[in-house]
């Protein structure tokens, strides 16, 4: 009968947490082409501007952070076990530090949303089953006006 209560704790524990455990909802900025993103969700031309601005950093961090992951693999003994585990913390860091920038250069990116894209961008999340970045979206001058006629 322990076995079996057992076996329903950690059933129902799985259960749950693959219903809350969400993957982030990344938008993609320097991964997926500009120009989609920038036509999905309508962009002015500051915000395209700034996109490919975005778009460019995170070649240039993840260039350096390639590098590093190249450094550390043939830098790195890999004779024994303990070696090798040690690699692999190092190697993990460095991919742990590019999902970081992704996450940094998105948030960038989505706090020049104004509602609506942000309101698109939430809705896409949810349909895709991810969790959406919260962020403040900018309220233009121009869609306040637009807005109050």
């Amino acid at each position: 009968m322990n076995t079996f209560r057992l076996l329903v704790v950690f059933s129902s524990f799985f259960l749950l947490n693959k219903t809350y455990a969400q993957a982030d909802c990344i938008l993609g900025v320097g991964l997926t082409n500009d120009s989609i993103i920038s036509d999905v969700f309508q962009l002015n031309e500051m915000q395209h501007e700034k996109l490919v601005s975005f778009s460019a950093e995170l070649k240039y961090r993840n260039d350096l952070l390639n590098n590093e992951l190249q450094n550390v693999k043939s830098r790195h003994p890999q004779s024994n076990v303990k070696e090798l585990s040690q690699l692999a913390d190092k190697y993990k860091s460095v991919m742990d530090s590019m999902a970081r920038v992704q996450t940094m250069i998105d948030k960038r990116m989505l706090t020049l949303f104004n509602s609506k894209q942000y309101e698109l961008y939430r809705n896409l999340c949810k349909e895709a089953s991810r969790s959406p970045f919260i962020v403040t979206p900018t309220i233009y001058s121009d869609s306040t006006n637009n807005e109050n006629r």
